[in-house]
């Protein structure tokens, strides 16, 4: 088979399209493996429009929106793409909410139609109850094979906007409720293409993807579609509980080229006993993002897989979501960097005023790019503060070096300021982490009446039978941080609170610490 180019028939098109046309030029070839069976692109596409007829049956239709709340698995998968198909609006569901989270998404999204599966079906039904607009569930399962079995194949005759919505991608809420980032079908496409391209992907080698991360989230989603671009394999993680070793077996046998997994998943891969005598040749490129990474667990990376290009994938579900990269040599050239901006993404770091900031300094990433979100879903208000001055407002700081390379400070919410000084909380959980006793650890602000905030460091030990003390943490700052820098106290616990996109939850720490559940002791 002749591979894909990577700039064939994507423009005006949709991930549907992209379907139907493997489906035609190469029925054969594997587009999704889930634990050892596969699909082609034949029977996927056959499958994709028998569910499109069932979703079509129960109200689904161009703008209306179907929310998916079920494990990964081919199933999802064949959601996302039938509700492109028929233009509707794809709404992912986080399977790690509560019935009242749950209910707030499908009740903003305005959801008429949920697919679920036997693992979130009780979660479904209480949620439902307080989201009268939902008028039919579809299980996964038996009921789900036997709906399909029983749909026509007939092609669907709908005519599809590239630039209208695709999906509505709830955003993590590490800070409130999370906001519906509004995706058309074009930002996407546009995003594969992009990333693709800047990666230099070769499809007659790469042929083998597994993105490792929920398919709600939006790099599962969005590592799904090179694959479908390129008309290679999609390769389905479980979710529910990572299991590092059952990755490691999986790439093996499965013979994956490209994986991407958060930090945190990485940090287990990695510690798996005897990795070094598993057969890891096949992998071309290793990738994290979606949560801040330590120097020590990229230079671990490096020299784990060194026959791989190891990857720094930045960016935001609104940006669909990669926006820089860093790759290959530039890996260890550039520790700690998130890179250089990616193909069709316009990028500046600016100050409160929307003035450029000479480089070195720091200031926030704002973004122009056709990967963009349109805007979130039901709240002009979000929408037009978001995209203020005509650019999008990341609220990341950074600082951009001689050669234009990007690093990330802080996020511009988690920055702390202490007697007049700017603390930027990555800089000084990048110096605790890397103590030899620290697994992980994070930095929030805490009222002081002489300064009015004040660093506290939240630390979960390495051992927890051989934690840091404060004293020890304490000596190992001074050492390598301005005195203004250093955190005031220490919180040696347990592992710490993160949503279901590895991101740390720092908006309940600072909860904890006001309502003294959170102990902690000064340094000295």
């Amino acid at each position: 088979m002749t591979p894909a180019h990577p700039a064939d028939g994507w423009r005006g098109m949709t991930m549907s399209h992209q379907l139907a046309r493997h489906a035609r030029t190469a029925p054969d070839a594997v587009a999704l493996r889930f634990e050892g069976t596969g699909l082609t692109y034949a029977e996927l596409d056959e499958r994709v429009t028998r569910l499109a007829h069932v979703l079509a049956g129960r109200g689904v239709g161009v703008g209306v929106r179907v929310a998916v709340l079920a494990m990964n698995g081919p199933e999802v998968w064949e959601t996302y793409l039938a509700g492109v198909r028929l233009g509707a609006i794809v709404v992912p569901v986080n399977f790690r909410l509560v019935a009242d989270e749950v209910a707030y998404v499908l009740d903003d999204s305005g959801a008429v139609a949920l697919v679920v599966d036997a693992t979130t079906a009780e979660v479904a039904a209480t949620a439902r109850a307080q989201a009268p607009g939902v008028q039919s569930v579809l299980q996964i399962g038996p009921e789900y094979e036997a709906a399909l079995a029983a749909a026509p194949t007939d092609p669907l005759d709908v005519a599809v906007d590239e630039s209208a919505a695709a999906f509505v991608m709830y955003t993590s809420g590490t800070t409130g409720r999370p906001k519906g980032a509004v995706l058309s079908h074009h930002n996407l496409l546009m995003h594969a293409f992009s990333q693709t391209v800047t990666n230099g992907v070769d499809p007659s080698v790469e042929r083998v993807s597994a993105p490792g991360t929920p398919m709600f989230h939006i790099a599962g989603l969005a590592g799904g579609l090179p694959p479908l671009l390129l008309g290679g394999t999609h390769v389905v993680l479980r979710s529910g509980g990572f299991d590092p070793v059952a990755t490691l077996d999986l790439i093996e046998r499965e013979r994956v080229n490209n994986i991407f997994l958060v930090p945190a998943m990485w940090a287990a891969v990695v510690a798996v006993p005897g990795i070094a005598e598993r057969d890891l040749s096949c992998l071309r490129r290793v990738s994290w993002g979606a949560a801040p990474a330590s120097t020590t667990l990229l230079r671990t990376l490096i020299d784990t897989f060194p026959q791989a290009e190891v990857m720094t994938a930045f960016g935001q579900t609104e940006c669909s979501p990669v926006t820089t990269l860093l790759r290959g040599e530039d890996s260890l050239r550039k520790i700690g960097s998130v890179g250089t901006p990616m193909l069709n993404v316009e990028v500046r770091v600016v100050d409160e005023q929307m003035q450029d900031v000479p480089r070195g300094q720091v200031g926030e990433i704002v973004y122009r790019s056709p990967m963009v979100m349109t805007g979130y879903w039901g709240k002009p208000e979000a929408t037009a503060e978001a995209f203020a001055g005509g650019w999008f407002h990341s609220g990341d700081l950074v600082r951009e070096d001689e050669d234009g390379y990007y690093y990330v400070v802080d996020r511009k919410k988690d920055m702390i300021i202490t007697g007049g000084e700017n603390v930027y909380c990555a800089e000084v959980e990048d110096v605790l982490a890397a103590h030899p006793k620290v697994a992980e650890v994070a930095l929030i602000g805490v009222a002081d009446s002489r300064y009015g905030e004040a660093p506290l460091a939240v630390v979960a030990p390495r051992d927890p039978a051989d934690p840091p003390t404060p004293a020890e943490l304490a000596d190992w700052c001074r050492e390598r941080l301005a005195r203004y820098k250093n955190p005031r106290d220490y919180s040696i616990g347990g592992p710490l609170p993160r949503n279901p996109s590895g991101k740390v939850l720092k908006t309940r720490l600072r909860t904890e610490h006001s309502a003294g559940s959170l102990v902690a002791e000064p340094a000295v």
